[in-house]
């Protein structure tokens, strides 16, 4: 997903969804939710699934292998080796350490320090960075040429901070379809479906991972082959893109939601496509609104972090009616009517959220 239009817009916010925690093996599942800022879910609340905590504010992208800038002598500030607790020899490395004794990331470090991102990853963390290596730089300017540089300061960041994810989550906690909310704000998604192993093809965005669970004293490196970059649209830009919503964006336009959700989010959106709509004569007013915040959950949740019964907290508080998970046939969504949504196609990533195609319109009661 090279949403290179985009690179003109600058949009830098941290909502960490998932706790992680930092074992460095290949198997077993993510760990249990934890509370995802604003719109975000809590343990056994709208979304299960997994990175931690951490303090990696808005800025937690870049760190990762910054330090190298110094040691290399690419340009910017640069910062010296061995900076973020990298002295002594028996002590673990930070991230931005780790990253400069590998000596493969100059081209990352030299970003990271024109962009200014340096000094948050040599600090307390915890950290995952999906790291582009140097050969992953020089294949996105192959396909992609001077786009780099011709990136503004802002555009810079923002592309940086998509590379990291504020919590520490090692392979054995990335699920196939998983979703994770990056530093950016936008989420990216994990596909595992060549392999159990991260690095069996297993991709983030368009990227493959190429050595996994490179473990440092603030958190963990996951090496990848290209640059990944965030969607280009919002939600609503990217369900009026799609052309088969016509009559979901005529209904959040009628309801005023559209500013809504168009917003920061992060939002996961169970969406009728047009036709869905068959038969059904949606209400007016303050009721239309309701039902259609009743197919939003106020965190971005991927196919593979949800659980088989899992009931989700959608933004209708109109009703007491959640929403319930049914796995035992694909994935379907349960209302409060005796028939199941089936989504299909899952994990549509907008800037702000993920998009779960809904072949029904989902009733509360």
């Amino acid at each position: 997903m090279k949403y290179l239009p985009w690179l003109t817009a600058m949009f830098v916010a941290c909502q960490p969804l998932f706790a992680c925690s930092s074992d460095n093996s290949d198997s077993g599942s993510s760990a249990g939710a934890s509370s995802a800022g604003k719109g975000g879910g809590s343990a056994g609340g709208p979304v299960a699934g997994a990175p931690s905590g951490g303090k990696g504010g808005a800025l937690g992208a870049a760190g990762a292998a910054g330090a190298a800038a110094g040691e290399a002598g690419s340009g910017g500030a640069g910062v010296e080796a061995g900076a973020g607790g990298s002295a002594g020899a028996s002590e673990a490395k930070d991230i931005v350490a780790t990253a400069v004794a590998a000596g493969t990331f100059t081209k990352l470090a030299a970003a990271l320090t024109t962009a200014g991102l340096v000094e948050t990853l040599q600090g307390p963390g915890p950290f995952t960075v999906f790291a582009p290596d140097d050969a992953a730089f020089a294949a996105f300017e192959t396909a992609n040429p001077g786009v780099l540089a011709g990136l503004s300061k802002a555009d810079l960041t923002t592309i940086l901070t998509y590379h990291v994810v504020a919590g520490s989550a090692a392979a054995k906690d990335l699920k196939n379809n998983q979703v994770f909310t990056t530093v950016s704000g936008s989420p990216v998604l994990i596909d595992k479906t060549a392999g159990v192993k991260l690095t069996d093809g297993a991709k983030v965005d368009d990227a493959t991972v190429t050595t996994a669970d490179i473990m440092a004293s603030n958190g963990i490196i996951h090496v990848i082959n290209f640059i990944i970059t965030p969607p280009a649209k919002d939600i609503v830009e990217t369900a009026v893109a799609a052309g088969t919503f016509s009559k979901l964006a005529g209904a959040l336009t009628s309801a005023g939601l559209v500013e809504t959700l168009k917003g920061k989010g992060p939002f996961t959106v169970f969406a009728p496509t047009d036709t869905a709509f068959t038969g059904v004569t949606p209400p007016t007013g303050a009721a239309l609104a309701n039902l259609l915040k009743y197919h939003v959950v106020g965190a971005a949740a991927g196919s593979g972090d949800l659980t088989d019964k899992q009931a989700l907290t959608t933004l209708d508080t109109a009703t007491t009616s959640k929403l319930t998970v049914d796995l035992t046939s694909g994935v379907k969504i349960k209302d409060s009517t005796a028939s199941a949504a089936t989504v299909a196609p899952a994990n549509i990533l907008a800037k702000n959220g993920v998009i779960h195609v809904v072949d029904k319109v989902l009733i509360p009661e």
